[in-house]
Order: structure tokens, then C-alpha cells, then sequence
């Protein structure tokens, strides 16, 4: 009798957690969440101590810093999508877990390097890209594993959750790092990178949901080509793809420029750190707006909407008079532009079927990789200018380039909260 008195409460519990917590309640996801948080942290103080060490240790122009994120993107888009192949032809927990030690093992010999006084520019540079080939199969591997772990009615909550994840990292770990650069050097900041990475490798180990065994009868260019047939035949993923891809290569190229922007501002590595947090912050507080609004009617419109404020906040902030302006600007693109990539995301993880899942969200993916793509172009022309004109210049596009979908593309403009998932 108490076993029949008990149960209901404890469903009833168990109930109440996942109303609060979403994705959370689930302990597994809860396990992955927060080996993620540790090794994306590792990522966002390792990128942001790779262009501080090029800028103020070794003397790198802006050009410098272009080829940094050249050097990580092109061989990151490359492998990228032949990564959501693999991912879907291979255990993704045993790929995830050969990514981490990989990834532990380049920030290693960049950290000796570093430490020890023999680093150059172009062991920066070489280590980036080969950092690039591993990240090339991370972005996919991550985004067809975690679904594995939920039941599908904690989607948008994954998503959300795993958008927090990132933010909740913008918003600490670029104040630590900017801190560890100012007191124990850009190869502290390494050594730590390496942690987060081991972090995620034993998290890795100790779950055991392995993807479900692929048929192994088609070829990988086959494979290939039906992701990329997927996505031509649905619009509404051409259409978010595309925005996506053109939002990270015109849209955020500050942050590959952000070193000399603490510079221009008169700061040091901590007022650096500082810089991204706010802007960590801003995406925070976009993603608590968004659970408040993912349900509504016009969140096409609100997400359109959101992307032209990040577009104009990232002007303003390129052309900031003070530090402090130039926080809340950042705050506010932050937050502007979390609302796009959440609905996006959350679209594209409800529509995509589960045999198709590796390979779109690997095309998907490579999205991040033209961040540093697209700071090259940036840091092209800002040595050609400065870096407030390299900023202003691809914000316009990206204006341009959401006002037009927003005006010619209904599919986009209406999309409904309550609808999401509509095949």
C-alpha cells in the first residue's frame, strides 16, 4: 500500500520539475549540459586569448587576426559538412568523445608554447586550424546527439537551454579569461581551456546512449547529397539557413575584431573580457524573452524584428564615444539577436526528420565557422580603413538582406509560435 500511496507523488514531482526546468529534469541532458558549458567555455576563453595573444603579445595587425579566423573557418566549413555525414554513420557519443581529446590535446601544446615563451604568430595560426578540422565534426555531432536524450516535447526547451548554455559562457567566462590574461598570461587561459575539454571527454564516457546503428549500404557522397536535397526541396529551411549563414560572416564580425575595439575604447584584457560578458548578458536575457514568447502567433515578425534592432545596435556600438555606451549597445544586440537564433534553431530541430538529422544540422552548423570567416573580410578592411567602418559596412548587408526576406517571404514573416513543428 505505501508503494501505490508514494507513486503518485513522486510522478507528481517529477512532473513538477520538468514544468520548471524543462530539458533540465531529464538527468542524462542535465549530464551533457553541463559538460558542454565546461568545454564551450574552454572554446570562448580559447578564441578570445588566441587574437588577445596575436594583438598585444605578439604584436599582430588586424590582418593577423583575419587569417586567425580564416585559418579556423575554412577548414572547419570544409569537414563541416561531410561531419553530419559522419554523425550520421557513426556512434556520435564515441565522435564526441574524440573530439574533446583532441581538442584537449591542441590547446595543450598551444598553452606549452605559450608558457614557455616560443610561441609565434603562425603556431597560432596553424593550431587554429587544425582546432578548425576537429570543430568541423563538434557542431554537428553535438546538435544530432543531445535530441537522443530528451523525449521530443523537451525540444524548444533543449534548444533554449542549450542557447543559455552558450550565453550563460559569453557572460562568464570572457570576464575570467580577461582576468587570468591580465595576471597570468595568455597561456593560463590555455591550460584552463584544457580542463573544460577533459570535463566534457568524462561526461562523454560515462553516458551510454549511443545514435542508433545507420545503414551503412549508401556511400558518404550519397548521403551528402540527400542532406543537401532535403534542404533545397523545403524553403523554410533554405530561408533560415541562409539568414543564418549571413547573420554570423556580415553580422558578427566585431567579435573577431573586438580586440581592437578594447583598444580603441583605452582598455586592457580585463575591459576586453568585459566587452564580450555584456554582450553574453544581452543573449541571456534574449533567450528569458524568448521562453515568453516562443508561443506567440507573430513570432516570424518579432524574430525579423529582433534581427534589424541587432543590426542597429552593432552600428552604434562600432561607433561608440565611451566604454560604457558601448556596453549597452552590446547588450542590446545580444538580446536582439538570441531571439532569431532560437526560433531558427527550434524550427529546424522540429522539421528535420531523424535519418536526415546529422547531415542538415551539419550543414547547419557550419554556420558558426563563418564568424571567423567573416572576420576576415573585416579585418581586410579595416587594415584598408579602420574597424568601426569594417563593422558598419557588413551590418548594412545584413540589413538589407532582412528586409528583403522580410518583405518577399511569407513562409519566414508568419511564422506562428503555436506551429512550429508543421512538416
Amino acid at each position: 500500500m505505501a508503494i501505490t500511496t508514494d507513486q503518485p507523488i513522486k510522478l507528481g514531482f517529477r512532473a513538477n520539475l520538468a514544468t520548471k526546468f524543462g530539458a533540465l529534469s531529464n538527468a542524462r541532458y542535465r549530464r551533457y549540459w553541463l559538460g558542454s558549458l565546461a568545454s564551450v567555455g574552454a572554446i570562448q576563453m580559447a578564441t578570445m586569448a588566441q587574437g588577445w595573444l596575436i594583438v598585444d603579445g605578439l604584436g599582430g595587425s588586424p590582418l593577423a587576426l583575419g587569417f586567425l579566423g580564416a585559418a579556423t573557418a575554412i577548414p572547419t566549413i570544409l569537414v563541416g559538412v561531410f561531419g553530419g555525414v559522419l554523425a550520421d554513420r557513426v556512434d556520435r557519443r564515441k565522435l564526441i568523445m574524440s573530439v574533446s581529446a583532441a581538442s584537449a590535446l591542441l590547446l595543450l601544446l598551444l598553452a606549452i608554447l605559450d608558457s614557455t615563451g616560443t610561441v609565434r604568430i603562425w603556431h597560432v595560426v596553424v593550431i587554429a586550424s587544425v582546432q578548425g578540422l576537429v570543430m568541423g565534426f563538434d557542431g554537428p555531432v553535438r546538435s544530432s546527439y543531445f535530441p537522443l536524450l530528451i523525449e521530443r516535447k523537451q525540444m524548444m526547451s533543449a534548444v533554449a537551454l542549450g542557447t543559455v548554455m552558450w550565453q550563460f559562457s559569453r557572460l562568464v567566462t570572457p570576464i575570467i579569461g580577461g582576468f587570468l590574461i591580465r595576471y597570468g598570461g595568455t597561456g593560463s587561459v590555455f591550460y584552463v581551456g584544457v580542463v573544460g575539454w577533459i570535463s566534457m571527454l568524462l561526461v562523454m564516457i560515462s553516458l551510454r546512449i549511443s545514435s542508433p546503428p545507420p545503414d551503412k549500404t549508401r556511400d558518404v557522397l550519397g548521403d551528402l547529397a540527400d542532406g543537401v536535397r532535403f534542404i533545397l526541396s523545403r524553403r523554410d529551411f533554405i530561408l533560415l539557413i541562409g539568414l543564418t549563414y549571413s547573420t554570423h560572416f556580415f553580422g558578427m564580425q566585431y567579435l573577431t575584431l573586438m580586440p581592437l575595439f578594447a583598444k580603441r575604447l583605452g582598455r586592457e584584457s580585463d575591459g576586453f573580457g568585459v566587452l564580450l560578458s555584456f554582450l553574453g548578458l544581452g543573449a541571456l536575457a534574449g533567450t528569458i524573452i524568448m521562453s515568453r514568447v516562443r508561443k506567440h502567433p507573430r513570432v516570424g515578425y518579432i524574430m525579423l524584428i529582433g534581427s534589424l534592432t541587432f543590426t542597429a545596435a552593432v552600428a552604434a556600438f562600432a561607433y561608440s564615444s565611451t566604454f560604457y555606451l558601448a556596453l549597452v549597445f552590446l547588450f542590446i544586440g545580444g538580446m536582439a539577436n538570441t531571439i532569431f537564433f532560437v526560433v531558427a534553431m527550434t524550427v529546424l530541430q522540429l522539421r528535420v526528420p531523424e535519418k536526415m538529422r546529422g547531415r542538415v544540422m551539419g550543414i547547419y552548423t557550419i554556420t558558426f565557422s563563418f564568424i571567423p570567416l567573416g572576420g576576415m573580410m573585416g579585418g581586410l578592411l579595416a587594415s584598408i580603413y579602420d574597424e568601426r567602418f569594417a563593422v558598419l559596412v557588413g551590418v548594412l548587408i545584413l540589413a538589407a538582406i532582412y528586409v528583403v526576406v522580410g518583405i518577399t517571404q511569407p513562409i519566414i514573416r508568419t511564422l506562428s509560435g503555436a506551429r512550429l513543428d508543421e512538416v
